[in-house]
């Protein structure tokens, strides 16, 4: 019997849950077929490829050295499908992007806007995520196109640096700062009420480090899990915030206020898998994050 790619499909859905029972509900198929599929699948290529006997399902040595090439088989033909849909001239195509979370404050409105405008028949989907996430997901194929900070990266992502990001204080009308263009000693932060990200953020752990290099710890009145959030309480409040200095562009009561010393700038990267089919959407907007970033 020919080896099928519902095969290789039902394979990697059983390894990933190590149940029949939860792989067969994702898959939308019964119990029985899904364990029929697989015996097909073992008969095929003449090995057993999953173990049974215990209470979760497991690959068998075979199994394991099976799995990488299904797995790489299924992201080719998913890169061929979108090849050969893949239109030149952009009337139409689609793009996965991801971003780390600071992005979508600043960066994701105008690039999306942009090419909207300039590619409309373009299907855009964005989600955000942590970086090593990010990665992970450039390569199992599950997004082209990714923008995080410079680093060290996993083995088989490329990385074009784009601009430099550069932290700041930023404060509302209300704050007694608002409309100061002098920079501000790091010093008098110790008296500062702040409104940060919260720990799980990349951007405060270095906002963190620079305050303890700086042997400060300025009042925290409010923590928060999104920017959109921080910008608010800021606009709203006497609290100051620090994030990076483009937020304030297109947020008109925000003003930025530089500290001395200046925090470290970071390098802003878009990320792709090295190996990857790269689409005519996903070079277009990588056309237009460099124009971006040039501006």
């Amino acid at each position: 019997m020919p080896l099928e790619l519902r095969h290789l499909r039902y394979l990697l859905a059983v390894a990933e849950h190590g149940s029949f029972t939860r792989a067969a509900e994702e898959l939308h198929v019964s119990q029985p077929t899904l364990s029929q599929q697989i015996r097909q699948l073992e008969r095929t290529v003449g090995v057993q490829l999953l173990d049974r006997t215990g209470r979760a399902v497991r690959l068998t040595d075979a199994g394991a050295t099976f799995l990488p090439y299904a797995r790489r088989a299924l992201q080719d033909l998913a890169a061929a499908e979108r090849a050969v849909l893949d239109v030149a001239d952009l009337s139409r195509g689609s793009l996965r992007l991801a971003m780390t979370p600071t992005f979508t404050a600043y960066l994701l409105g105008p690039l999306a806007a942009e090419l909207h405008a300039r590619h409309p028949g373009i299907t855009l989907t964005v989600e955000e995520m942590t970086q090593s996430r990010l990665e992970s997901a450039l390569l199992a194929d599950a997004v082209d196109l990714g923008i995080a900070f410079q680093s060290t990266y996993l083995p088989g992502v490329g990385a074009t640096d784009l601009f430099t990001e550069s932290l700041c204080l930023v404060v509302g009308a209300a704050h007694p700062h608002a409309g100061r263009t002098e920079p501000l000693q790091v010093s008098e932060l110790a008296a500062c009420p702040l409104a940060l990200l919260s720990g799980d953020f990349a951007t405060r752990a270095h906002i963190d480090a620079y305050f303890h290099r700086h042997r400060i710890e300025p009042p925290i009145a409010v923590e928060a899990n999104s920017i959109s959030a921080l910008t608010e309480i800021v606009r709203r409040t006497g609290l100051a915030t620090v994030l990076p200095d483009a937020v304030t562009r297109d947020h008109t009561p925000l003003h930025p206020v530089p500290l001395v010393p200046a925090l470290p700038a970071r390098t802003v990267v878009l990320l792709r898998r090295e190996s990857a089919y790269e689409s005519a959407a996903a070079r277009a907007f990588a056309s237009l994050a460099r124009q971006w970033a040039d501006g």
